[in-house]
């Protein structure tokens, strides 16, 4: 498994070792000895799955403590720019975004820690997306910021104006208003 650091301390994309044949592919989408290797000591608790279309836009959402959340985050089927932003507190790159290009095709999966807001939007026609979560999911505790916020100009290369957002993502606060 290639495990690339990304500008963003903690966040890693990691492409796994794919083995083609006659049959299709096969390949470990999670090794927790691989991980500790790393350095990830992160005990996954829940998965999650979703299915979209084309321009559907979530995020960016987060969970406050106790109940904060590390995600492991990949796409099964089609295409999605998967995007984070750092709200740890302290962190040097507190308020900057990472992004990514998450497929069937590249297979790369996306560690985000705790203390991210995460997102994605859909380039294909639809995606399956699948995350595992280190916590469970409290919704006394989650939060969100604004996936358009003027502040952080995130480029979701996709047209803004096409993109279908839930009515409570367009009412999230801004970065500078979240709950921390």
């Amino acid at each position: 498994m290639n495990m690339i650091e990304t500008p963003i301390a903690g966040l890693w994309v990691f492409e796994p070792t794919v083995y083609y044949d006659e049959r299709g592919y096969f390949f470990e989408s999670y090794n927790r000895r691989v991980w500790a290797e790393a350095g990830i000591e992160t005990n996954f608790v829940q998965t999650n799955q979703a299915r979209s279309t084309l321009g559907v836009l979530r995020g960016l959402h987060y969970q406050v403590e106790p109940m904060a959340q590390a995600k492991l985050v990949r796409v099964v089927e089609g295409e999605v720019l998967d995007v984070v932003v750092d709200l740890r507190e302290g962190s040097p790159t507190y308020g900057q975004w990472y992004s990514v290009r998450l497929s069937t095709e590249n297979k790369r999966q996306l560690y985000v820690p705790r203390g991210f807001a995460h997102g994605y939007v859909v380039l294909s026609e639809t995606a399956e997306f699948v995350y595992k979560c280190d916590n469970y999911y409290s919704k006394a505790h989650e939060g969100g910021i604004r996936f358009d916020d003027p502040t952080l100009r995130i480029d979701w290369q996709f047209d803004l104006s096409r993109v279908i957002v839930s009515e409570k993502d367009r009412a999230l606060p801004f970065l500078g208003e979240h709950r921390r």
